[in-house]
């Protein structure tokens, strides 16, 4: 079995603990894009998860090499809302993460987290987006009133022991998903968006089948034509009524969305540190001595006046 089939049978086993919640599963895009960061800037999530919501992320403004840090991501929504599973069924929505750290920076190794940092991560579960790629984390899904907001144990690397990394101000980039997609991988819709007549016409018949319900509509050329709604969205419209096309059939039943987010994070030189706190120093020292020098000047001209 090859690393990536690996990969993709953990994520899916991981995935199928949360079968209640029918999420979107990582593996596709691990499978169909070597990078899930596109040229544009545009992570890959955002071809399944169609609608847009907001993420954070907060990690040190700089730290130093070979150091484990903390970066905490949050993907807010209000919990108190239910999605649409894939048996048509409502349920609690689950969260999922992509982060895109520099080249060198990696998820820290089990023995070099802290007990207080391993407390805030708790029982998430990391995983690389490829054997290569050790600097893409996948998060999820997992539940959403857990880990809404996520802890990830970040290890530095050091340029001296690596001459790919130099001490620089590098990018992290982030998407995170709550809730499942409105598109599969194949192109087929879910059962967790709009469904639109395909032509003008009249709807003729509302049929119930195992899945959900096929919706004919006789166009105004006389044609039938049937569009199957799965159990889940809710059927608007009505025998008899016309409609036009494109026209939504059903409401829209997603709650969830994906966002993307970045921020910078400097990779400091300790020498840099060292250098600043001893010029400090001297600064400090030299204003020192002024004002004691002013205050012996000060004394000698009292004196001199009182002479």
């Amino acid at each position: 079995m090859t690393n990536k089939n690996f990969f993709a049978g953990v994520l899916a086993a991981f995935a199928l603990t949360f079968t209640s919640s029918a999420n979107a599963y990582p593996v596709y895009a691990q499978n169909g894009y070597e990078n899930p960061r596109e040229a544009t800037g545009r992570i890959v999530c955002a071809n399944c998860h169609l609608a847009q919501k907001p993420v954070d992320i907060e990690v040190p403004q700089a730290v130093l090499p070979d150091t484990v840090f903390e970066a905490v991501v949050k993907i807010p929504y209000d919990q108190q809302v239910k999605q649409v599973l894939g048996n048509g069924k409502k349920g609690p929505l689950n969260v999922g993460a992509v982060l895109i750290l520099p080249e060198g920076f990696q998820i820290a190794p089990p023995e070099r987290i802290s007990s207080e940092l391993q407390e805030k991560v708790g029982k998430l579960y990391f995983q690389p987006y490829s054997e290569d790629k050790k600097n893409i984390i996948i998060v999820g899904p997992v539940p959403g009133k857990k880990y809404s907001e996520m802890t990830f144990p970040i290890l530095a690397p050091d340029p001296a022991k690596s001459k790919d990394v130099n001490y620089l101000t590098y990018p992290i980039y982030l998407g995170g998903n709550r809730g499942r997609g409105q598109v599969y991988p194949d192109g087929t819709k879910s059962n967790n968006t709009v469904y639109n007549a395909p032509a003008a016409g009249t709807v003729s018949a509302i049929n119930p089948t195992d899945k959900g319900s096929d919706v004919v509509i006789t166009s105004t050329a006389g044609d039938k034509v049937t569009t199957a709604i799965p159990a889940g969205p809710e059927i608007l419209v009505s025998v008899g009524q016309a409609v036009q096309a494109d026209q939504p059939l059903t409401n829209n039943p997603n709650v969830g969305g994906f966002g993307q987010g970045e921020t910078e994070i400097v990779l400091q030189n300790p020498a840099r540190l060292q250098g600043l706190i001893i010029f400090l120093g001297f600064v400090l020292i030299a204003q020192v001595f002024l004002v004691l020098k002013k205050k012996q000047f000060e004394k000698v001209q009292l004196s001199e006046m009182n002479f």
